[in-house]
């Protein structure tokens, strides 16, 4: 680097006084500087002691720097020795105090170090004429060094480097959160090059910061250049963090010290706020679209979600939808996506002409919060209920307070109907009882399946309040075998047995029916341990069977393993949410999904359970595993596939009890029904 127009250097003999508070955090002296009388008046005075005192003044705010140095009482200070100091000289310290603006340390608790470079006596009184030497200066036991070199009529040369800004201080920042990075600059002012090796960050929150950038080390800079270290704040937990980079140099310190801060808080980005089903469109009756009518082939019709059943107007992230087909006039699919975003080659929701039918989607919102539904084939008509959403800032804080956290479980079976059906117009009410951790569950998330009703007719799933909301969960046609994921809302049951509250929910059949439902996980009220938030991102294909992508096509009994890209995953990832599509099996059949190369055994629930030929969709929280994948078992018959993440759950650190998703503690799940592993 070549340097710039800078002031005269100084010139042999030099008085100069070069300070670099370092994390003494401005005690004594508040900001480094090398004072060599460009822009300050810089003096020294010796002492008939064998003492030499230095003062720097004419600086902004008419601020003054003083420093004090003195040899060890009846001593002189000798060339190359190196003195402990103290606020006062004693017989076996040498003295040295600092002050600034005339505000000093308690001398009975200040130390340091001296190291003398040069002196030089008068041989008539013995008092100093010429001196250098390098300096560290500690205010108490409890506070950092304050470094630098001394020169007074001395022709020694120096080392002189001002960092700033000095502390780095980043202000506030959400834990988890990437936050703005900042530079730490150092220029060179000495008379000689300095020389900076290997940058680290060091002290009680160091893995509170991490390094980015680095021009420094490794590199020699003449008086004049300087260099720069970039540092961002990733504080895993709410607090104030406090760490030091520092940069190792050829100084008589050895390393330049800049003090890190950052004051972290807890956020709701990427919490959950359930809500009670309600419905934003039904193009039956023109219910979120100026006129009634179905959406036709090719077309993308516009869905306006903020500020609409429950949803914030701002600071949404992504919306959790159950969207029903009926009557489409083709086999086609619907491709949810955000407002605003070009068609993505992904599939929401997949359906054969006549079909009926829900699927839960979880889409990211677009400008205006607003979302596309686009339909491929034919013309058909869509109905959506939202559930609940994802926050995207703070804003929804103020008037929902927080969200909660997504606790993946091992699945297991809570109701199994079969062999006595609910009869048309009956609901079921059930309970899952996780032990004293039951009061944090706000809903959940459970696989719902309706197994050959009578009718064509519809499952409704809600907290189970007295009334049926307007809403639908699983819409089946007659005989059929159909699932879908749901995000279900709770209420708090007192009298249901357990000395603690226990998550209540109901679910409602139109038609005689056989229900099954098997728990995947539950949101909690965002206080328990080792809780995952949400990341939205727009659909993206990661898997189709049909052209060997991912994998090939799943024979009988065969369990392929799905990799996830490094554009869909980042280390933290834990789960994935995604919309799974079974497509043409040549048998009835069950698919099943849990997470690749861990010790985990095949759940004995069901994802998907498509009747041959059939094309079928279900959400799937998919978690992976160490090797960001998840396998996928096929019962009978030979069958395709189609994977597409919509979002990534991830670990959040400010509750996070360990470095990694902890086991969910054992739960006893009742519900009335009658239990079976049959799929």
């Amino acid at each position: 680097m070549v340097p710039g127009v800078a002031a005269a250097q100084p010139t042999s003999p030099f008085t100069v006084l070069t300070v670099d508070v370092g994390d003494a955090y401005g005690k004594p002296v508040a900001k480094s500087g090398v004072y060599d009388g460009n822009g300050s008046t810089v003096t020294g005075r010796a002492y008939a002691t064998g003492g030499v005192s230095m003062g720097v003044s004419g600086l902004p705010n008419g601020s003054t720097i003083a420093v004090r140095a003195t040899p060890p009482v009846g001593q002189s200070f000798v060339v190359g020795k190196v003195y402990q100091t103290a606020g006062s000289a004693d017989a076996t310290r040498a003295g040295l105090d600092m002050s600034s603006d005339s505000t000093g340390c308690n001398g009975a608790q200040s130390y340091g170090s001296l190291t003398v470079r040069d002196v030089f006596h008068d041989e008539a009184t013995g008092a100093v004429v010429s001196f250098a030497a390098a300096y560290e200066f500690h205010c108490s036991a409890n506070d950092g060094a304050v470094t630098g070199e001394m020169r007074w009529n001395s022709g020694f040369t120096y080392i002189g480097v001002v960092s700033s800004p000095a502390p780095l201080d980043f202000g506030r920042a959400a834990v988890g959160q990437y936050a703005d990075n900042r530079t730490a600059s150092f220029v060179v002012k000495g008379t000689e090059d300095s020389n900076f090796e290997a940058a680290r960050i060091t002290g009680p929150n160091a893995s509170s910061f991490r390094i980015l950038g680095n021009n420094c080390s490794g590199r020699s800079f003449w008086p004049g250049e300087s260099c720069g270290v970039t540092i961002m704040p990733e504080p895993l937990r709410a607090g104030n963090h406090i760490a030091n980079l520092e940069l190792t140099d050829n100084s008589a310190y050895g390393k330049r010290v800049v003090p890190l801060k950052v004051t972290a808080y807890d956020t709701v980005i990427g919490m959950y706020y359930p809500l009670a089903p309600q419905r934003l469109m039904d193009t039956r009756s023109g219910l979120g679209r100026p006129v009634p009518g179905p959406i036709g082939a090719g077309a993308a019709v516009e869905l306006q979600v903020a500020g609409r059943g429950g949803v914030p107007a701002d600071g949404v992230g992504s919306v959790v939808l159950n969207v029903t087909v009926t009557g489409p006039t083709a086999s086609s699919f619907l491709t949810l996506y955000p407002y605003g975003e070009s068609t993505p080659t992904a599939s929401s929701i997949n359906f054969p002409a006549g079909w009926l039918g829900s699927n839960n989607v979880t889409v990211k919102l677009g400008a205006q919060g607003k979302v596309y539904i686009y339909n491929r084939n034919g013309s058909t008509h869509v109905v959506v209920d939202v559930v609940g959403f994802y926050a995207a800032s703070d804003t929804v804080k103020s008037s929902l307070g927080w969200g909660g956290h997504y606790r993946p479980v091992q699945p297991r079976r809570l109701i199994d109907t079969r062999p006595s059906p609910l009869e048309a117009g009956q609901r079921i009410e059930s309970q899952a009882d996780f032990g004293p951790a039951s009061p944090h569950v706000k809903a959940l998330v459970l696989n719902i399946t309706a197994v050959n009703p009578a009718k064509a007719g519809f499952l409704t799933a809600w907290a189970g309040s007295p009334e049926v909301p307007t809403a639908s969960t699983v819409n089946y046609g007659a005989g059929k075998v159909v699932p879908n994921l749901a995000f279900v809302r709770t209420r708090p049951c007192t009298d249901c047995g357990p000395a603690y509250a226990v998550p209540n929910y109901s679910i409602y059949t139109s038609q005689k029916a056989d229900i099954v439902v098997d728990l995947v996980g539950v949101i909690d009220d965002g206080s328990l341990p080792d809780g995952l938030r949400f990341t939205p991102l727009s659909p993206t294909r990661i898997a189709d069977t049909r052209v060997n992508f991912g994998t090939g096509a799943l024979a009988p009994e065969e369990t392929a393993t799905i990799t996830a890209p490094s554009t869909v995953v980042r280390p933290d990832t834990e789960v994935l949410a995604m919309n799974v599509t079974a497509i043409a099996p040549s048998k009835n059949t069950v698919l099943t999904v849990w997470p690749a190369d861990t010790e985990m055994a095949k759940p004995g629930v069901s994802n998907l359970n498509p009747a041959a030929g059939q094309i079928v969709s279900n959400a799937v929280m998919g978690g992976i595993g160490p090797k960001d994948a998840f396998n996928v078992h096929n019962l009978t018959g030979t069958v395709d596939l189609v994977a597409d993440v919509v979002g990534r759950f991830y670990l959040y650190s400010g509750t996070a009890s360990t470095g990694t998703l902890a086991e969910p503690r054992p739960l006893t799940a009742r519900g009335t029904g009658y239990p079976t592993d049959t799929p």
